[in-house]
């Protein structure tokens, strides 16, 4: 098992560790050099948690509704490969696409009223282009159903885009900067790991070049980089896991969702774990693990995820993760005993993300050509 690194002083101080199982925190708001970014810290907190962030940022509870917008990705359609993730199947995790596909203005409008129903005071929305890849479509097009989300209501104050790293070129990258400069936009990742024998096993068909290559043309635009890892991949030891999140770092992530790799019904991870081929990583293990991997990333970057779970008519294993809240209060127990928190043991990378040089765009040939030469595709839904 890799050694833990020991924690590093990060100037200027904003926490002292009052006991092992309190954090006390000191006021500096009003400091000319306090980074807003560190918010969570006077409140007591142990991560820079999304929903926190997302009462500061614009003033109340703010939700997001998952869209389908009839996206498919280039490892579905053969442009770099066929089948689609081994672990996939987006009806598990997206809402969107457990239902009929309708067009985007009634999912986002059907979403709200929903999420009005269940919560008593709901400030504002964002609307969640969710399942498959959501930049692997002609551009014009892929704006055209942006702004179609972001005009339907004025409580939908921004977007965020679920994308793979091999599907934004420039031209998408562009669109995307321009959109940014009016509304909140949050550009999600899925790097899942930095570990190239993962990427294969899971048929992502992309490498993890491919997401530097990303990262390194998307940062400093004025939209938010998300990325999106997994835990428990078979083959990856305590160490990968660890290297995956000294990169959030590395690269200068925005955010992150941390996910537990669980397998669902008709997917070919599915039926290994049930031919008992693989097992998924046992419940204290991931406890453990995203504690570790917690400590280990920048004190700024807000985390929007540390479990995931799929519907129970889905899920095969584990069986652990359905119980979302049960985890996470068990997840923060661990950072008390240890008294520790977001950011603990992160340790800066040799070049700053800011410093990193620009590089030139790489997205793959085939992918580009189904973004920036085809038609519009009949398939999205738009308003018509």
């Amino acid at each position: 098992m890799l050694a833990r690194p020991h924690a590093v002083a990060i100037a200027p101080v904003y926490s002292i560790l009052a006991s092992p199982l309190h954090l006390a925190t000191v006021d500096v708001s009003s400091t000319a050099d306090f980074d807003p970014r560190l918010a969570w810290q006077e409140e007591d907190l142990l991560m820079n948690s999304f929903g926190a962030f997302l009462k500061r940022k614009f003033g109340g509870r703010t939700q997001r509704v998952s869209i389908d917008a009839g996206f498919t990705c280039p490892n579905v359609d053969g442009a770099v490969a066929k089948g689609g993730c081994n672990f996939c199947d987006n009806r598990s995790f997206s809402p969107s696409r457990r239902v009929r596909l309708r067009q985007v203005s009634e999912q986002l409008q059907s979403g709200m009223t929903s999420v009005r129903e269940r919560y008593d005071k709901v400030a504002s929305f964002i609307a969640y282009f969710q399942p498959a890849t959501n930049t692997y479509a002609p551009v014009e097009q892929l704006q055209e159903v942006f702004e179609l989300a972001m005009s339907l209501d004025e409580q939908v104050v921004g977007l965020a885009i679920g994308t793979r790293p091999d599907c934004v070129p420039e031209s998408v990258l562009s669109m995307i900067q321009r959109l940014a400069a009016e509304t909140y936009v949050s550009l999600e990742y899925g790097m899942q790991t930095i570990h190239d024998e993962g990427l294969v096993w899971m048929n992502r068909a992309h490498s993890h070049a491919d997401m530097v290559n990303a990262m390194d043309r998307s940062r400093g635009r004025g939209f938010e980089c998300c990325a999106h890892v997994i835990l428990g991949i078979p083959g990856e030891s305590y160490e990968m896991m660890m290297q995956t999140a000294h990169e959030i770092g590395v690269l200068g992530f925005d955010a992150v969702k941390i996910h537990n790799l669980y397998a669902v019904k008709d997917t070919p991870l599915g039926q290994q774990v049930l031919d008992g081929e693989i097992e998924m990583m046992k419940r204290d293990d991931y406890v453990k693990t995203v504690v570790d991997f917690l400590e280990r990333i920048p004190a700024e970057v807000v985390v929007e995820r540390i479990s995931g779970d799929a519907p129970r008519n889905f899920l095969i294993a584990p069986q652990w993760c359905r119980e979302k809240s049960k985890l996470r209060i068990d997840i923060e127990a661990e950072l008390r005993r240890r008294g520790t928190r977001q950011g603990s043991n992160f340790v800066p990378p040799a070049v700053r993300p800011e410093d990193r040089p620009v590089p030139d765009d790489l997205t793959p040939q085939a992918i580009r050509n189904q973004i920036e030469t085809r038609g519009r595709l009949p398939v999205l839904k738009m308003q018509e």
